[in-house]
């Protein structure tokens, strides 16, 4: 009863949210000048309720540096979880938005988006204690791991990484999961033997010395592949394709802007308070980590947008995130949109 009562809360809360969202929305778009702005107005989830990664760069910098603008767009950013991101998409009353791996499960079970761009690469890293005996990721085999969630990103990455090394994902660990802000100091206590965690704690806890088994920038495993994608909603995407493109092509720049510019990027991002840090150096780091922009992606691996989609979609049939039957051709062609087209 308590459960059913607690969701029932929950659903309210999340309507209660979209009505006020949807009537800003009609105040914003009233004061509009469609000369200045002859897309419109439209709200962008790119802020979170527990603090922002770096990773969302490419969207603050569009906004502070007016490429939004530059394509006739009024853009304003707002907060949320993946669950409104996904109710927003869904409504329409988000057009565009970044995800990772957990949107290809979400697809499947019937979201209506489009993977229509590659973001940036990876911002997470598979980590072990400074003297851990663990050298390779072959040595996690009956070993505990922690993550932040059951089923997210993060064990995703993970579990590629064993299967990899010929460890079965499923029954080959032990898997715990834990706050990602408490991950480090259940390592430090013992209670898992490995951790896998984003940004900027990942390289927090490498600064202090923990080892880094694998990170998702720079492992060959997932050369060339970046880890978050540019979504589209399918309902604004069928009855407006160009705003979509027009989002795209600020992302874009904002992505190359970042490649070339990360120390004035990550002073912008700190001073805007879009994230919860600072140390300039340190998100400079990140954001070339990440890779943004199409320079850095010329001299990566050269998978297409679409290879990519096809490259997380088996991995995923292989750990059983996805169904094994399910036909990969079929699958992409409906996940993927080409931008371009």
């Amino acid at each position: 009863m308590l459960i059913k009562k607690f969701k029932k809360g929950c659903a309210l809360f999340i309507t209660v949210l979209f009505i006020i969202s949807n009537f800003s929305s009609l105040l914003l778009a009233a004061k509009v000048d469609p000369k200045k702005f002859p897309l419109g107005s439209v709200e962008i989830r790119a802020l979170a309720p527990g603090g922002t990664a770096a990773c969302e760069g490419a969207v603050f910098i569009a906004k502070e540096k007016g490429f939004f603008e530059e394509q006739g767009i009024d853009v304003t950013l707002v907060s949320g979880d993946f669950e409104v991101t996904k109710a927003g998409l869904q409504k329409g009353s988000f057009p565009i938005g970044t995800n990772d791996i957990p949107i290809f499960m979400a697809i499947n079970e019937g979201l209506d988006v489009k993977i229509i761009d590659g973001v940036h690469r990876g911002c997470i890293k598979l980590l072990v204690p400074k003297n851990s005996p663990i050298k390779t990721v072959k040595d996690l085999k009956g070993k505990k791991v922690g993550v932040d969630s059951f089923g997210g990103s993060a064990m995703i990455f993970t579990g590629v990484l064993l299967g990899e090394a010929g460890i079965d994902a499923k029954n080959g660990v032990e898997w715990i999961v834990y706050p990602l802000d408490q991950l480090e100091g259940a390592a430090d206590r013992g209670e898992f033997d490995a951790y896998t965690s984003w940004d900027p704690f990942a390289t927090l806890s490498e600064r202090k010395g923990y080892r880094v088994l694998s990170d998702f920038a720079n492992d060959p495993i997932f050369e060339g592949v970046y880890c978050c994608f540019l979504i589209a909603s399918g309902k604004v995407l069928r009855k407006n394709p160009k705003l979509i493109k027009a989002l795209d092509k600020a992302y874009q720049k904002a992505e190359d802007w970042i490649s070339h510019n990360s120390a004035e990027a990550a002073k912008i991002i700190i001073d805007k308070k879009y994230i919860a840090a600072d140390d300039p150096e340190l998100v400079r780091a990140l954001l070339e980590t990440y890779e943004f922009g199409s320079h850095h992606r010329n001299n990566t691996k050269k998978l297409t947008v679409k290879e990519e989609v096809i490259f997380f979609t088996e991995k995923l049939k292989a750990l059983e995130y996805l169904p094994k039957n399910l036909d990969t051709k079929k699958f992409v062609d409906n996940v993927y949109y080409d931008i371009n087209q």
